[in-house]
């Protein structure tokens, strides 16, 4: 299997020179027909938040009896699974950008203590084989897992470079009852792809702007599905945008929220603070009126049974 992990120094200035403002979804092209997809933000100021001048204003009470356990020799493996060419049979156009967002995910997950592998241009064969292995792995001295799924996609489905997948397939080679040295702790999982061929048109509001103001149990049973997180770029049914240039509008406001908030704050804090700026700061433009100022929104799906910090 060809494995390579992006350098930390890839000049990703040179991709948005390139490849300009242009945004495309991660979909079968001849679904709604072949259209150039212009896109463009709402704000040149994406990814900047804000600072209060209160630190503290970032912090809630916790209870430590209700959070993870982050004090394991190593946070975790985090996995990224990057699929960019894809076999012509399958209709599926280059995903252009992924690169970029391949090496911000990097970049973030191993500020937050990541062990970051990166794999490219997977089978579905292939991204089965890795992940069972993975899971079959002593994860011990690990405090969570993090996978993450950049591909072309449909409802509950993602494709390899060769075909489509259901994701649970994937997904459930981390089950309790399978993975045993991940029971009671975070399993992670983020897919950029697109849940079907919807667009979502956005509507107009006559609000203002927001104000700027473990251990488990060796006799407990706790459910197979448990502690598991998804991170979906956008809701069932729906495409998903990403910019050639720029990568993903999900991956963009992921890691930008990563890089301020990742110690900061609980999981679902910030992947609330992911689904604000895509669904106010990303916006698509077109000279087609059917495919102008469409929007997205990501979906947050919790087995958690504790809070998440990774501080």
């Amino acid at each position: 299997m060809d494995e390579e992990v992006l350098s930390d120094k890839t000049d990703l200035s040179e991709q948005v020179e390139e490849y300009g403002d242009v945004d495309v979804t991660d979909a079968k092209p001849d679904r709604k027909g072949r259209y150039f997809l212009f896109g463009r933000m709402k704000s040149q100021n994406v990814g900047v938040q804000e600072k209060d001048s209160d630190p503290e204003i970032h912090y809630r009470i916790t209870s430590p009896k209700f959070q993870y356990e982050m004090n394991h020799n190593h946070v975790g493996k985090c996995i990224i699974i990057n699929n960019k060419n894809f076999d012509e049979r399958t209709g599926m156009t280059a995903r252009k950008g992924t690169d970029r967002d391949a090496a911000e995910l990097l970049n973030s997950f191993k500020k937050l203590g990541f062990e970051v592998f990166i794999y490219n241009d997977l089978t579905c064969e292939k991204m089965i084989w890795l992940l069972k292995k993975v899971s079959e792995e002593d994860h011990s001295n690990h405090s969570c897992v993090a996978c993450i799924l950049l591909s072309h996609g449909d409802e509950g489905q993602i494709y390899g470079i060769d075909g489509v997948m259901p994701i649970k397939s994937l997904t459930s080679l981390f089950r309790g009852d399978i993975c045993t040295s991940l029971v009671g702790k975070p399993k992670l999982f983020f897919i950029q792809a697109c849940q079907g061929s919807e667009f979502d048109d956005g509507i107009q509001t006559d609000s203002g702007p927001a104000n700027d103001t473990t251990e488990i149990d060796a006799k407990q049973k706790i459910p197979v599905e448990a502690d598991f997180l998804f991170a979906y770029s956008t809701v069932p049914g729906y495409y998903s945008w990403r910019n050639p240039g720029r990568g993903s509008w999900f991956i963009q406001a992921l890691c930008s929220i990563l890089n301020e908030f990742g110690k900061k704050l609980e999981i679902m804090q910030i992947l609330t603070r992911v689904n604000h700026m895509v669904a106010t700061n990303f916006e698509s433009w077109s000279d087609d009126p059917r495919f102008c100022q469409k929007k997205q929104i990501p979906c947050v799906v919790s087995m958690l049974t504790k809070e998440l910090y990774f501080k």
